[in-house]
Order: C-alpha cells, then sequence, then structure tokens
C-alpha cells in the first residue's frame, strides 16, 4: 500500500528484544524511566478497579482530569488554559494522531527537524501528509531556527520537540517565541511537544501557550510522571479545533483507558515529581563525564533523558556499531539511523533510564571495549 511507503520500524525495539538473550545486558536503549508515580496514582487506581469502573469516558476525557492539567499549567507555568480545550489522548502518539488529523489534508506538508522522533515521520505517512525536513545541528544547538523554518514555502504545520527526543535539547526562550510568531505570521499550524516538560536541569523551559492561544501541545503522563505503561498523554487545541479532535477521537479510540485516567488524577505530587527530576538530574550529570571521555557530545543534554554521542572516530555505522556493543559486550543503546538521515550514522542515543550502579558497569564496558 502506497501510503506506508517510507514508514520505518523502529530499530531500537529490534534491540530491546535481542537484549533479552543476555542475562547481564546493561540497558541504555529504551527511553522509558525506572521510577515510581506518585504514590496516590495507585491508590487512586485502586480505587477505581474496586469500583469497577471499566465505562467509557467521554471521548475528550474525564473532566476532573483535563481541571487537574489547567491547574497544572497555571501552577507551573502562570498560564490560564480552559479544560475545554484539553483532550485526554491515549498516550502521546494518540495525540499526535489527533493533531495531524485535523490539522494537514492530504498532500499537505509537515515541517520536521532531521534528526526528531521517528513518529512524527511514520505518522505523517500514513495520514498521507508529506514531511519535510530541515537538517540541524550542534550550530544552532540542535534548534530550528525563524530562519531555518522561513526557507520552507507552502508548509501547513511544523511540529518541534523541548527538551528533544533524541539531543535533550531545550529551546532558549527567546528563540521559541520567535519560532512560533513566524509560523503564526506564515499561516502555519505550531505543534510543541512537550512530553519531557519537568524533566529539565540546566534552565527553565517554556511552554508554547505562553507565546500563542493557538499553539497545539502534546504532553502525557509517560516521561515526568513515570506512567509509560498507563499509555495517556493529552492535546492542547485552540477553541475551534475542540470538536474536530473530539470526532477524531469517537471513532479512533472512543476514549483514552478509563481506569488510567482515574489513576492520573493522583499524579500532581510536586514534592516527588521533583525529586524524580533531581534523580535524572543526578544521573545526567554521572553518565555525560563517563561519556565524554570517549565520545564527542557536541550539545549538552538539558533535559529529558538522553545522551546524543559521537561515536565517528571509532565507527562509520551507528546501526552497525550498536550491534556490535549488544553481541560483543551486551550493552544495548539506540543507533542514531531511528531519527532521520542527517549524520545519524555518525552518532548513537543513550537513555539513562537505570541507576548510577547500572549506568557506571555500561559506561566501564564502553571504554574497555573501545581500547
Amino acid at each position: 500500500m502506497k501510503r506506508f511507503e517510507g514508514v520505518t520500524p523502529f530499530i531500537v525495539m529490534d534491540i530491546v528484544r535481542d537484549a533479552q538473550k543476555y542475562e547481564d545486558t546493561i540497558h541504555f536503549e529504551v527511553g522509558q524511566p525506572d521510577l515510581q508515580p506518585p504514590h496516590q496514582v495507585w491508590e487512586f487506581a485502586q480505587k477505581a478497579v474496586k469500583e469497577h469502573r471499566t465505562e467509557y469516558t467521554e471521548s475528550l476525557g474525564l473532566i476532573a482530569l483535563r481541571e487537574k492539567i489547567a491547574e497544572f499549567y497555571y501552577k507551573k507555568y502562570g498560564v490560564n488554559i480552559s479544560p475545554g480545550r484539553i483532550a485526554i489522548t491515549s498516550g502521546t502518539s494518540g495525540a499526535f494522531l489527533v493533531a495531524y488529523s485535523v490539522l494537514l489534508d492530504f498532500k499537505e506538508k509537515i515541517l520536521l527537524t532531521d534528526p526528531s522522533y521517528p513518529c512524527y515521520k511514520n505518522f505523517a505517512k500514513v495520514l498521507d501528509i508529506e514531511p519535510v525536513f530541515e537538517p540541524i545541528d550542534s550550530s544552532t544547538n540542535y534548534q530550528l531556527t525563524p530562519g531555518k523554518l522561513k526557507k520552507h514555502k507552502k508548509i501547513k504545520a511544523v511540529h518541534i520537540s523541548s527538551p528533544s527526543n533524541p539531543i535533550g535539547n531545550v529551546y532558549d526562550r527567546e528563540n521559541f517565541k520567535s519560532l512560533i510568531e513566524t509560523a503564526e505570521n506564515s499561516g502555519i499550524y505550531f505543534i510543541s511537544d512537550e512530553i519531557y516538560h519537568g524533566l529539565v536541569y540546566d534552565k527553565k523551559e517554556h511552554t508554547a501557550l505562553e507565546f500563542s492561544d493557538n499553539a497545539i501541545v502534546i504532553n502525557g503522563f509517560s516521561k515526568y510522571f513515570c506512567m509509560p505503561g498507563f499509555r495517556l498523554g493529552w492535546i492542547i487545541l485552540p477553541e475551534k479545533l475542540v470538536r474536530k479532535a473530539e470526532i477524531v477521537l469517537q471513532n479512533f479510540f472512543i476514549s483514552a483507558p478509563t481506569i488510567s485516567q482515574y489513576a492520573a488524577l493522583g499524579a500532581f505530587d510536586f514534592e516527588h515529581l521533583n525529586k524524580t527530576t533531581q534523580v535524572f538530574k543526578e544521573r545526567r550529570d554521572f553518565l555525560l563525564k563517563e561519556l565524554s571521555e570517549i565520545f564527542e557530545i557536541d550539545a549538552r543534554p538539558e533535559g529529558a533523558f538522553y545522551i546524543w554521542a559521537n561515536i565517528s572516530k571509532y565507527h562509520n555505522d551507528s546501526f552497525t556499531f550498536a550491534k556490535e556493543l549488544l553481541e560483543n559486550i551486551h550493552v544495548a543503546v539506540t543507533p542514531g539511523v531511528d531519527f532521520g538521515e542527517n549524520r545519524t550514522r555518525e552518532y548513537i542515543r543513550f537513555a539513562y533510564t537505570r541507576n548510577i550502579k547500572h549506568l557506571k558497569e555500561g559506561a566501564e564496558r564502553i571504554k574497555n571495549y573501545l581500547k
């Protein structure tokens, strides 16, 4: 089928499968937190199970949860968002589907960065939307800029992430603001993936909603809230697009998982969440120091839980290099080619989603192997 041409698999998921062959595998490959969510998440989930809450919710999600999210935006960013503009989705993947479906028609163009999270491109391909790529690198700290955006004609939407996967960079406030303004002045929808907000270590992150009510913001409970298996995200839309989003949700999902929605009511424990951020910062600091001794790190990871490491002095193909590391020393990493074509054969991605003892063992194995 033509619409599946160009849809690429996640190589990292093949690595996850192959890593299970070895009992002593060191895991740098998977972008999911190993920490627990706030304890009230479990309490609310258990309560929902005891009360047999197996019914559908309305397609936009529990109003109580949407109100909690709106409160979160006011407390964290100082922005007032009506709960009526928020839709609960089945993970952020569900939110990407909603955003692309309501914003773009067949054959219209969406601008993505290269490298970037591969789901963006794959959703576009499945929906018969044309992804257009702008190469980014360390010269702009892996940020799309207004100048780079202006190079592209007939773009209907632009989609960025901050902090980003796979780089871990965070958009500077002024560039972020200017980028949003440039998009809006050009009649381009701006989609901001903010799933790693909260996991920021060296600066303050900004939501696109600080600069525009017309921005489409996507976030979820998988990363900062440590709830990946609950498969729960959200999307914030301009009021004029909410009904269209609701129709997409009704048809594709009916609603997000009910028990997960009730569980998420207990997720907004900021004392617990701040401790989670501190743990990941300590891991980032440790692994960055270790890897900087053997690889070039051309972008300081300011958020998320990834390090983008240049391997070109050891190998010219990140996929082959990742396979060698797994087969020879049982260390699992993600090859850069998962994230695009712009010099991605020169990079691998490390996720620091395990404890420091685990990270240390992995770093030592790689150092000894490269000697």
